[in-house]
């Protein structure tokens, strides 16, 4: 979480699940969103009560972990204890009010409005979702109140005062990330809403809590992988989109790939070159509405009165068309934000400042493999250009192939080498692991109470979440149909009471092996390497069981 949080840390949605329910217990999480825009969890917390000094402290231990690097940009619903608390933890951060629970709020505290033919709920989300333009929100705001006679309501007023967290006039320039306020953290809640009854263990609560981050991590690295399978599809052929599509992430190409698409559609109105900065006046055909831009050739700058790049990260149609006409047809490298590029986990937790922690070894696996397909994969594209450089690199190929099968032959040798297995601490954490599962399965099955109970005898399972499972599922069937042991002998094992190896020189690890005197039942493999023999044997009992041993 606290990696997540240095690369992809610059908007946080923040959300309390007990602010709804008072049956269950407090439970905060902090929530944003990685390269894909797909949703990810920097940290999750259990709060005493809601209080601003809580509040104050919770934000406080979260800028502790994170390094103490405050977001840009902070979610959460309206609430002026929050409110408070961000102004004085995080002063130079922008708080802004999640409009979807704006929304629901209005339907709920104004339900009577939005009976019949009133159109009120109808005003009031045109008032949050429309009008970009400081006059024209105003005046839409005031004729709504006005209309519906709503002068003297209390919520309104507030909702009003907090405007510049959630209109659009006043946040298109505060950066989102293309996140719709806390919506990522309500469906977190509904995964964990169960478990936080208060009657529930707290043990249990934080299994279940675990178990769904690492499905959810899971699942992101299943969308990562499906995107990298996919080659960019290119409506147009363009230098700036090919540039787009080795450098943005899928889904930031593609909507990137949406405004270029518009940009040919776009013309220039009005525009004044006198000066170094030059202004324009920008329009989409078949749109009335303008927008001014403002662009730099010089400095290869420009910068649109919709602020698209300033809220979501990319620029819009508006500022490609002045680019166009700037002659510039590349994106500046200001322009791309390291959040939306193919490779922007390659960060490792040795490079988050102030952290000291060990991590789980596939995340090293994952960053160095992302770092070296990007090299690689260019290197390979410039390489076929022709048949010189190919055998180059061909050959090159060969050398380099022979050389990391040493380095990681020399690896696992020291690794095997080096164990020592402890029987009675595996088997502890099995047990360990089983009472868990078990006690999760009690749970499962009383959360779940009014759900259809399965027929009786009926077996479990868990379906493979992709192709690389269901081929270890396939592996792992074969090998419990033909179960079989390894052992690891040294010299030391071969006693002379063990008929089975007498004849048998285990300190020459070529010496052909003598099979007299063995049990017809056995199925041999043997494998040399380092001084040690692998057996791998399973026999069969004249009861027609299967014994694994020696």
């Amino acid at each position: 979480m606290v990696i997540d949080y240095s690369q992809f840390g610059d908007v946080v949605a923040f959300d309390v699940v007990s602010r709804n329910s008072i049956n269950l217990r407090h439970f905060a999480s902090f929530v944003g969103c990685n390269n894909l825009s797909e949703p990810i969890v920097f940290a999750l917390a259990l709060m005493y009560d809601e209080t601003a000094e809580s509040f104050q402290w919770l934000f406080k231990t979260f800028l502790h972990a994170m390094s103490r690097k405050a977001p840009k940009t902070f979610f959460s619903h309206q609430d002026t204890v929050i409110a408070k608390a961000v102004s004085l933890v995080m002063p130079g951060t922008s708080h802004a009010i999640c409009a979807w629970n704006l929304k629901h709020a209005a339907n709920r505290i104004l339900n009577h409005l939005g009976k019949g033919d009133c159109s009120f709920i109808k005003e009031f989300k045109a008032c949050i979702n429309e009008y970009e333009e400081e006059m024209e929100f105003v005046t839409s705001w005031n004729a709504m109140i006005n209309k519906h006679n709503l002068c003297d309501n209390v919520w309104l007023q507030n909702v009003f005062e907090e405007k510049e967290k959630w209109a659009k006039p006043y946040v298109k320039g505060i950066f989102s990330a293309g996140m719709k306020g806390t919506r990522s953290n309500d469906s977190l809640h509904s995964e964990v809403r169960d478990h936080l009854r208060a009657e529930v263990d707290i043990i249990l609560l934080l299994r279940h809590i675990e178990k769904v981050i690492n499905d959810r991590r899971h699942k992101e690295l299943e969308i990562e992988y499906s995107s990298r399978l996919k080659l960019p599809y290119f409506k147009i052929k363009a230098p700036i989109l090919t540039q787009a599509s080795e450098t943005y992430a899928t889904m930031i190409f593609q909507l990137f790939q949406e405004e270029h698409e518009e940009f040919q559609s776009a013309y220039i109105v009005n525009r004044d070159e006198s000066g170094p900065c030059h202004e324009y006046t920008v329009s989409i055909i078949d749109k009335e509405k303008q927008f001014k831009v403002y662009g730099n050739p010089t400095e290869q700058t420009v910068s649109c009165s919709c602020r698209k790049f300033e809220t979501k990260g990319f620029l819009c149609s508006h500022a490609l068309k002045v680019l166009d006409a700037m002659d510039i047809k590349y994106l500046p490298d200001r322009y791309i934000l390291k959040r939306w590029t193919k490779y922007a986990r390659c960060l490792t937790s040795s490079e988050v400042p102030g952290q000291t922690f060990q991590t789980d070894d596939s995340l090293g696996f994952s960053s160095r493999y992302q770092c070296m397909c990007q090299k690689y994969v260019r290197l390979v594209t410039r390489a076929s250009e022709c048949e010189e450089s190919y055998r180059i690199l061909d050959k090159i190929w060969l050398e380099l192939g022979k050389k990391v099968d040493e380095v990681i032959q020399k690896q696992t040798s020291i690794s095997t080498s080096m164990a020592q297995p402890d029987v009675e601490n595996l088997m502890t954490s099995i047990s360990s692991i089983t009472d868990g599962i078990e006690s999760e399965n009690v749970l499962e099955k009383s959360s779940k109470a009014r759900a259809k109970e399965s027929k009786k005898g009926q077996k479990s399972k868990t379906q493979p979440r992709n192709c690389i499972e269901k081929g270890l599922r396939k592996k792992q069937k074969v090998l419990s149909e033909q179960p079989s042991v390894m052992y690891s002998l040294s010299g030391a094992c071969a006693q002379s009471g063990n008929a089975m190896f007498q004849g048998v020189d285990l300190s020459n690890p070529i010496e052909p092996i003598n099979y007299e005197g063995m049990h017809p039942g056995l199925n041999p493999a043997f494998t040399q390497e380092q001084g040690f023999i692998t057996y791998h044997t399973s026999l069969a009992s004249s009861n027609g069981s299967q014994n694994q041993g020696l």
